[in-house]
């Protein structure tokens, strides 16, 4: 009987202590075990003020968990030396380690940083420095002040409601040497983002009887992250997959043109598996940020209008 009472308590303080966490309001944003992707989950923090909680969450991103599924943002070399706190603006100062995270991990642990500190109240903006100086992004610009609204990530899992929009995609031409153009009307869902659905369109292939997917067939999407402009495409090893009809460049030109097309996106990094040391085919290194390139558009495809299954079958189900 002892133990079972000792076994109730401890389930009902196991539960409070969900329950006290999950009320608080707030999450801890961490990486997933691949790296490659934000996740978070309910945190309950003992600091109540701006600064304590400032100093809590700088603390806790440093600490490893013990869910392997959540890794901690910073590695061991990595540290926040100092912070200033002034007029709503946080500041945050790391060491020059910081400079040594690899762009599509950085770009993750950037974004994991400012969720975690723009939930703090007072907090409405965030600036990074590495080594003193101001941090820089892929092509080599100051990123400024950041919030939630300057790093975007959806793993669009879930229909919302149905939105449209007109893309402008890139195919390979029916002999693999050149790009055909076609334009989608798409019907799609308000919880994808517009990046991640150029890429699911992309990895569908085309619906113009001139072209091709240039995507090798069986690659699937891991994630698609944008922040500052730099849109980071992270493929499965499908992506590696041999297909020498269609030309290398074809195929790299077909990802970073039709992303390009889209306002939010200047230049391109394609990641396999989170890794970007490598090159593609032995000609295009990953390393690279890829601007448009329309020089390989050879030809012109048609204008389709296509509904997404998942969104069709949303608007089967509401009767539409």
């Amino acid at each position: 009987m002892l133990l079972f009472v000792l076994i109730s308590m401890g389930s009902m303080l196991t539960a409070c202590k969900k329950e006290k966490a999950e009320s608080s309001g707030y999450s801890m944003y961490y990486l997933n075990k691949q790296r490659t992707k934000i996740v978070n989950k309910p945190y309950d923090p003992s600091a109540t003020d701006t600064e304590g909680l400032i100093e809590e969450f700088i603390t806790q991103m440093s600490e490893k968990t013990d869910d392997v599924d959540y890794q901690q943002i910073l590695s061991d070399k990595v540290e926040i030396e100092r912070y200033e706190y002034t007029d709503h603006q946080l500041y945050l100062y790391f060491n020059k380690e910081y400079g040594k995270i690899a762009p599509l991990e950085e770009v993750l642990c950037r974004g994991a940083i400012v969720h975690n500190m723009m939930q703090i109240e007072g907090v409405e903006g965030v600036s990074m420095y590495v080594d003193n100086l101001p941090l820089k992004d892929a092509n080599g610009v100051e990123v400024g002040i950041l919030t939630n609204d300057s790093f975007v990530e959806n793993p669009g899992e879930k229909i919302n409601n149905i939105q449209e929009a007109n893309l402008t995609l890139y195919f390979a031409s029916e002999n693999g040497d050149g790009l055909v153009r076609e334009t989608q009307h798409v019907y799609y869902s308000s919880n994808t983002s517009i990046e991640k659905l150029v890429m699911e369109q992309l990895l569908d292939g085309p619906r113009s009887s001139n072209a091709q997917a240039a995507i090798p067939f069986g690659t699937n999407l891991v994630s698609v992250s944008v922040m500052d402009g730099v849109c980071l495409v992270n493929l499965d090893e499908g992506f590696l997959a041999q297909n020498f009809e269609i030309r290398e460049d074809v195929i790299i030109y077909s990802i970073v043109d039709s992303l390009t097309e889209l306002d939010t996106v200047k230049t391109v990094q394609i990641a396999v598996n989170g890794k970007t040391n490598l090159t593609y085919r032995d000609k295009m290194s990953l390393k690279e940020y890829y601007k448009r390139n329309l020089d390989l558009v050879t030809e012109e495809g048609d204008d389709v209008e296509i509904v997404q299954k998942q969104e069709k079958e949303g608007l089967l189900d509401s009767g539409e």
